[in-house]
């Protein structure tokens, strides 16, 4: 991982227009991505993470209504009409998605999907993208991929299905990789495996990845910085050790506070009360307020600044600010802490 920012998003906002009035989707939301780095964005259903990697990618609705910036290496992303988002949008941007049976064409050889990918963006003989695609069916881990070359989708598992998916997205050597919940479909074993070969190609092509994932435990192993997200704002910032173990906004305690671990007692999983807010209306202070118990009187009139707890570590809720009063957080939270002071303690006396 270097220092060299390849994406910059900055004051994104963006509405859906329906008849019941505008969706605010995204709600003033800013971060960087560095080249070869892993960026998690997690989140509730419905907290805005698809729709940020959608803008990403320029596939949004027609409804849709942007501003802000989105910097790509000194291009203006949203400022692209659609012939340009052609020569971007899998090429230097590409995607895998959630579920590979609704992204791969039933009727089309799997080989020729692939192939596909390289000839839209590069000029060369159908023969040579084939051959290319075979190189990537190898280079994803698809045993014996001389013979299913022509197979159709539907002679393939799930986790092989999520491997073409893969290739499809590597195919013209991406600089960054958006994987949307690219383990959901699938089971536990083969979740690790598409994992693990998602870290071995970064490393092999020095991609950068933007992983949308609601299961923090796959977060723990894959990304190097976290960015959770609650109704269309990003609420806490900061490495994977921060955002684990030194989280400071109510709702990531929240979320931690729902995952299993190898120290938790049997029916001590706690779930957050509620549901999220209504985004035709977004709440007037912290949208979280009314799933919080730790809520103070003013999170229910004026929404709270990111406040830095380190140079990489920033959370968007009042309890930061020197006046609030000191809450007891939960459990599991105090003891994520715990290790964390003595982590940060071990390394101040080294």
């Amino acid at each position: 991982m270097t220092n060299e920012t390849i994406l910059s998003v900055k004051n994104l906002h963006v509405d859906f227009k329906t008849y019941a009035g505008d969706v605010k989707a995204i709600r003033d939301i800013s971060f960087d991505l560095k080249k070869g780095e892993t960026l998690a964005i997690v989140g509730e259903s419905g907290s805005g993470k698809s729709v940020t990697t959608r803008t990403l990618m320029g596939l949004n609705a027609k409804n849709a209504n942007l501003s802000g910036e989105i910097d790509f290496k000194g291009k203006k992303l949203n400022a692209l009409k659609e012939e340009e988002w052609v020569k971007v949008r899998g090429k230097e941007i590409a995607m895998i998605f959630q579920d590979p049976m609704t992204s791969l064409d039933p009727t089309m050889k799997i080989g020729m999907q692939i192939a596909e990918a390289i000839l839209i963006h590069e000029n060369i003989s159908k023969q040579k993208a084939l051959s290319r695609a075979l190189e990537l069916m190898h280079q994803v881990g698809i045993p014996n991929a001389e013979e299913h070359i022509n197979d159709y989708p539907h002679q393939w598992s799930g986790g092989m299905r999520q491997r073409a998916v893969i290739a499809i997205a590597l195919a013209a050597n991406p600089e960054i990789l958006i994987a949307d919940e690219p383990t959901t479909a699938l089971d536990v074993t083969i979740q690790a495996q598409i994992l693990k070969l998602m870290k071995e190609i970064q490393q092999q092509t020095e991609s950068s990845i933007i992983f949308i994932t609601h299961d923090l435990g796959v977060v723990a192993g894959m990304a190097d910085r976290v960015a959770v997200m609650y109704a269309g704002k990003i609420v806490e910032y900061g490495t994977v050790d921060e955002v684990f173990y030194n989280p400071q906004h109510p709702y990531t305690w929240g979320l931690l506070n729902s995952m299993p671990t190898t120290d938790t007692a049997s029916g001590s999983l706690e779930s957050i009360p509620g549901t999220p807010p209504d985004l035709l209306n977004p709440p007037k202070g912290d949208a979280f307020a009314a799933r919080n118990e730790f809520a103070l009187d003013i999170d229910h009139v004026e929404a709270p600044p990111m406040f830095k707890v380190s140079d990489t570590h920033y959370a968007a809720t009042w309890l930061l600010d020197e006046r609030a009063p000191k809450v007891t957080p939960p459990v599991q939270i105090q003891k994520r802490w715990a290790k964390w002071q003595k982590r940060e303690g071990g390394k101040l006396n080294e």
